[in-house]
């Protein structure tokens, strides 16, 4: 469950770039990719969580180079992401109409420490992650193992009965009522092992036992990481990592304008290193002065869900006819200029809430118009709603960071068009969580995020922001949606265990939802990654809108 904070700005003057997309390779000044060498990434963020059980990192980045999971993904360029085996010898084993699900274990597999991976680690793993004091991660598995949150973890001597480990290679799951989806939540960071008995201290995830290719060598919060090789990991064995560098250096709290400036002049180590961090407009601007770097810059294909919440629960909006104005009035061709500075690195224009990539979704249009919206739709409507005036008093609540001001004014200024006046009101991200995600009933009517999904699975973008029990509470059902049919057919859906049927049951969701109105889906986001000369085999595939960091290297 990602809401994601896309640095993202307002600036009328960056002009159409020429990237790299997402099924280029760059091969920097010549040669290939090989094994060897030193990666460096570049990151502002002051520390990275590695302990799994706090961790929603996806399969693609980091923490996957030191934890492996029991199911992985295969992700590459023009494809849809699958599910793989990882640890497993499978992608799991349902039976009993989705309730239990069964995995093997792959022989030989070893820690770095050079002991054996058993199934009672994993097992371990996902007890401890129940713990208060491991909170955090991403948390699907919870209220599938029974008896969900009520259990708190295993440090005072009680198992989870819902998970059963009969040999050191079979673990098995009885999962409270049927779900479909499991395998894809067994590629979730909660799935990693852990040895049995270990990981009781808070700093566990300084110290890290790795069953990836990569061991955690040093960590200093604020400064920097090392990664060094599992010598006990074996690439004959794990199909979805290539770990091609010999190490893999972090430095950690950069400053992002820094980082580009070191990236775009490409010199010395620098031509060694990976920004992990979206490229703002304005860092798009400093890149098209730049050939080299105009060459070295990856952008990814359409992503996540940009969306603007309508309040369904509050004042005016408890109207359909009301919401639906919203969907003609917004000009979806302004918000990409305020996201991205253009079109081709904003990301397409949006029309469904299933985003591109994932199985299930199903390209349609209930409300067709063109990217700057129909304002006299959106005034017919209004009128037929009782509002022949337009409607003022509302309140748009968005992030203070990362460009959503400007964007937010995108929305009022294309809003106003059509009689709608709406007052911003920018929160930091603790009061943006408590008053609009904690709260029951939001004082907000309005409010702007984006969505990216956990898994490939239309699961991770219907049930989060759509089922009636995530409002409030932490949840993300930011409209206040409540529809008890919806929940009913949610439910069906995560049960279904057939692929292809659950696929149609969630693209009629999709419809069903938004002909409701609950939000207007503006622009499936995309993300621009600039790298050094030397750094090559950078891609991205369909889901998610990352680059894969099992598969790039050094070039040498």
């Amino acid at each position: 469950m990602k809401k994601l904070r896309f640095a993202a700005g307002v600036l009328a003057a960056v002009t159409l770039l020429t990237a790299c997309g997402a099924n280029d390779t760059p091969a920097g000044q010549g040669g290939t990719v090989k094994p060897g060498g030193n990666l460096v990434l570049l990151n502002d963020a002051p520390s990275i969580t590695w302990d799994p059980a706090k961790s929603s990192n996806l399969v693609v980045t980091t923490l996957g180079l030191i934890h492996r999971r029991l199911t992985s993904w295969d992700v590459a360029p023009g494809k849809d992401t699958t599910i793989v085996p990882d640890l497993a010898t499978d992608t799991g084993r349902p039976s009993d109409g989705g309730k239990t699900w069964t995995f093997t274990l792959k022989d030989g597999l070893k820690y770095a420490d050079g002991t054996p991976i058993k199934s009672e680690d994993v097992k371990w793993g996902l007890e401890r992650s129940f713990a208060p004091a491991f909170s955090g991660g991403l948390a699907y598995h919870k209220d599938l193992l029974s008896p969900g949150l009520a259990y708190k973890g295993p440090f005072e001597g009680k198992e989870l009965d819902s998970i059963q480990t009969p040999d050191p290679k079979t673990i098995v799951f009885h999962l409270a009522r049927p779900y479909g989806d499991f395998n894809w939540v067994a590629s979730t960071p909660a799935f990693s092992p852990v040895p049995k008995g270990k990981g009781a201290e808070a700093n566990y995830g300084d110290h890290p036992v790795a069953s990836g290719p990569y061991q955690l060598a040093s960590y200093e919060r604020g400064k920097s990481a090392k990664l060094t090789r599992n010598p006990n990991w074996s690439r004959d064995e794990d199909k979805t990592r290539l770990a091609n560098p010999d190490t893999i250096e972090f430095e950690l709290g950069q400053d992002t304008s820094v980082i580009s400036k070191r990236l775009i002049d490409d010199t010395g180590t620098d031509r060694n290193a990976f920004g992990m961090s979206f490229a703002s407009p304005a860092q798009l601007a400093q890149i098209q002065g730049s050939a080299s770097a105009k060459s070295r810059l990856v952008t990814s294909e359409s992503g996540a869900l940009a969306y603007l919440s309508l309040n369904t629960q509050r004042g005016n909006l408890t109207n359909p006819k009301v919401r639906q104005a919203f969907q003609y009035a917004v000009d979806k061709a302004a918000y990409q200029v305020a996201s991205a500075g253009s079109a081709q690195l904003a990301g397409d224009v949006a029309t469904t809430l299933i985003t591109p990539g994932l199985q299930g979704r199903e390209q349609y249009d209930l409300y067709p118009a063109p990217p700057s919206g129909d304002v006299a739709k959106a005034k017919q409507l209004l009128a037929e709603a009782g509002f022949p005036n337009g409607i003022d008093g509302l309140v748009l609540a968005t992030h203070n960071e990362n460009g959503y001001p400007e964007k937010a004014a995108s929305i009022q200024a294309s809003l106003a068009r059509a009689g709608i006046k709406i007052t911003i009101k920018p929160l930091d991200e603790d009061t943006y969580t408590s008053e609009v995600d904690t709260k029951g009933l939001s004082d907000y009517d309005l409010t702007l995020t984006s969505w990216q999904p956990d898994i490939p699975s239309a699961n991770a973008n219907i049930q989060p922001l759509f089922q009636s029990t995530e409002i409030g509470n932490g949840g993300y059902n930011e409209s206040r949606y409540n529809n008890p049919e919806v929940d009913k057919l949610i439910a069906e859906a995560q049960a279904t265990v057939d692929p292809a049927e659950a696929g149609k049951k969630w693209a009629a969701l999709d419809k069903k939802i938004l002909a409701d109105s609950p939000v207007v889906p503006l622009i499936y986001t995309r993300n621009s990654f600039l790298h050094g000369s030397q750094v090559g085999d950078v891609q991205i595939g369909r889901f998610p809108a990352y680059v894969d960091y099992r598969k790039f290297g050094i070039i040498q």
